[in-house]
């Protein structure tokens, strides 16, 4: 019993690593300045040129950021993405461990706990400075979250057809 509640620390140790990342500032996450000194992205204009959409109201292009600032945008929505997949997962160990949940209801939870955590980060983000809560980033967290129910009912079903030949 206790073994199994250890795996709840998991989550709630990575909800922990996004909580500490939500409080700090833009301007201390921000990876422009070294992409800018450590590597020439204007090599890539001409590929990312036409790249032009708004987002949160404003326009994100390399007109308006810049090649490495356009690039840095993409890796952290990137990031939001591939956090909130892994706290799914963990959500989704930690179900299959501690309860008696068929893997439907865990695959469940593990979407509902991750999204709702997604809305609590937001909120959370609204009292750190330089930062503002938005509710795309809050579908971005949960698009996390539902690829990550995806891959593993795609890898439980893979693990099946393999193990009884199908």
């Amino acid at each position: 019993m206790k073994k199994n509640l250890l795996y709840w620390l998991l989550p709630i140790g990575w909800m922990g690593v996004i909580f500490r990342s939500s409080s700090t500032p833009y301007h201390q996450q921000d990876i422009k300045p070294f992409l800018g000194e450590y590597i020439d992205l204007s090599f890539l204009e001409p590929y990312i040129g036409w790249i032009y959409f708004t987002y949160n109201g404003s326009a994100v292009s390399v007109e308006t950021h810049g090649a490495d600032g356009l690039i840095e945008f993409f890796i952290r929505k990137g990031a939001h993405v591939f956090v909130f997949f892994l706290l799914a997962c963990l959500f989704k160990l930690a179900l299959g461990k501690a309860t008696k949940l068929s893997l439907k209801m865990q695959l469940l939870f593990s979407f509902l706990l991750t999204a709702a955590y997604a809305v609590i980060d937001e909120v959370h983000q609204g009292f750190t400075p330089n930062r503002t809560p938005y509710f795309g980033d809050v579908l971005l967290d949960s698009f996390g979250a539902l690829l990550a129910v995806l891959f593993i009912l795609v890898r439980m079903r893979y693990f099946m057809n393999r193990k009884y030949g199908k």
